[in-house]
């Protein structure tokens, strides 16, 4: 047998999302369709993270296990001739057996963008949160207070039951992207609860156009109530844009390099 190791780039708007569900198109199945036509008998797939419906990726990894001794070019090049347009195999690399990214994973950073306009361009529509304005200070200040180790209780959807809701974000960043109408947040952390970044992106926004007071962040960690933070940010505007594993050992070249 055979592990590989794959990074995946997907627009997420015509996918729900990336855990196979019954009648429904995920990248998860998209992908293990394509594996299938290589190797019939090839194991299932093992992801790093659980997008949601809507959202986009650029850095997310799955593994799986192969009889087929086909090396890491192989793997990216035969791959992409079974997938869709909206899902590419960026790479590919050997590792060991029943390696998984998601119990390797040091940390994640996701991408957030917001178009800054009062009218909607079709453009962007797909890749981007409109707001017709935002104080970009204040939004900086909210942020700034999710930094470092915290209960992220008020910032997770019902649907997520995990019992311990501590995590540590090291980067909460609002910037000006190279158009000047989308502003990015970038967050990155050691994990992250369901819809957490979507809730905290929101809940900067409500700030920062006027409908929550200065310190909303702040007081939602504190009372660890869902209602106590804002807006869900809608899924269209998240981007899954990097997951840092520790790699074995004996894991091997990345290709392309």
């Amino acid at each position: 047998m055979h592990g590989v190791l794959l990074e995946l780039a997907y627009d997420g708007m015509a996918f729900h999302g990336w855990a196979a569900q019954p009648s429904a198109r995920t990248v998860q199945e998209t992908l293990r369709g394509a594996v299938l036509a290589i190797d019939p008998r090839a194991g299932p797939l093992r992801g790093a993270s659980r997008t949601d419906a809507g959202v986009h990726a650029r850095g997310q990894l799955a593994a799986f296990d192969t009889e087929r001794d086909i090396r890491a070019r192989g793997w990216t090049l035969a791959l992409n001739q079974h997938l869709p347009e909206d899902l590419a195999v960026r790479a590919a690399r050997p590792v060991p057996v029943g390696f998984s990214p998601r119990f390797a994973a040091r940390g994640k950073r996701y991408r957030y963008r917001v178009l800054v306009d009062e009218v909607r361009d079709p453009h962007l529509r797909a890749r981007a949160w409109r707001l017709p304005s935002l104080d970009l200070d204040a939004m900086s200040s909210e942020g700034a207070t999710a930094l470092g180790t915290h209960d992220f209780a008020s910032f997770r959807a019902s649907g997520d039951s995990r019992a311990s809701t501590v995590r540590t974000l090291t980067r909460v960043d609002v910037q000006r992207d190279s158009d000047p109408r989308t502003v990015s947040v970038v967050v990155e952390g050691n994990a992250f609860l369901y819809n957490m970044v979507r809730i905290l992106v929101g809940t900067m926004a409500d700030v920062a156009r006027g409908r929550r007071p200065p310190g909303t962040v702040a007081r939602a960690l504190q009372v660890r109530d869902r209602r106590a933070a804002g807006t869900t940010a809608p899924a269209h505007g998240l981007e899954l844009e990097w997951v840092d594993v520790e790699l074995p050992k004996d894991a091997g070249e990345r290709w392309p390099p």
